[in-house]
């Protein structure tokens, strides 16, 4: 079967162009997505769980489909293992052609690269603030201030909505400094 997939854009809120598009492709089934969002797009899964081996999915442009390159590539990979051909009609992609595979095989050198300048990026950060001194993460709680909750809630006359008021210390940071003051008791 042919899958036609599309959503719209914010300068393209009308579907018309992309279906008219798709329509004129052949497509069996349209998925159609209601809104832009990157995050929930309900009809990009409908289609991804009905895809069999032989479908074909064909998008107007790359952007129809993905928003990263790393998710454009996690669908193509997907529709691989499913032995499902992607076809972007503006972008002149088809993946049943050999241009269109090594087009796929660049894309992921592409999504490697960027993937690991960003990772080497985060090390090097990292290792700059750590020799200016810097720790990364929150702030610690003054001691007084966990003592002093510790010591409201031991008495147990306290609520924890009380203690996290009066001593500024979270409901979870009070639970994590208990944990380990009964794993210190244990020792």
């Amino acid at each position: 079967m042919i899958f036609g997939y599309v959503r719209p854009f914010s300068q393209d809120k009308d579907l018309y162009l992309q279906l008219n598009i798709l329509e004129k492709y052949g497509c069996d089934k349209i998925f159609k997505e209601q809104t832009s969002s990157a995050k929930n797009r309900p009809e990009l899964e409908r289609m991804l769980n009905t895809l069999n081996s032989g479908d074909q999915v064909i998008v107007y442009k790359l952007y129809s489909i993905a928003d990263t390159t790393r998710h454009l590539i996690d669908l193509v990979q997907m529709m691989q293992q499913k032995n499902v051909d992607f076809i972007s009609i503006m972008d002149q992609v088809d993946t049943s052609t050999e241009k269109g595979k090594i087009f796929f095989k660049l894309i992921e050198k592409v999504g490697d690269f960027q993937h690991d300048v960003l990772s080497e990026s985060t090390k090097a950060g990292i290792s700059e603030a750590k020799l200016k001194g810097k720790t990364g993460g929150r702030p610690r709680k003054p001691d007084h201030n966990v003592r002093r909750a510790l010591d409201m809630y031991q008495s147990k006359k306290y609520s924890i909505a009380q203690i996290t008021a009066e001593t500024g210390i979270s409901k979870t940071t009070l639970y994590r400094y208990l944990e380990d003051r009964m794993v210190d008791d244990k020792s």
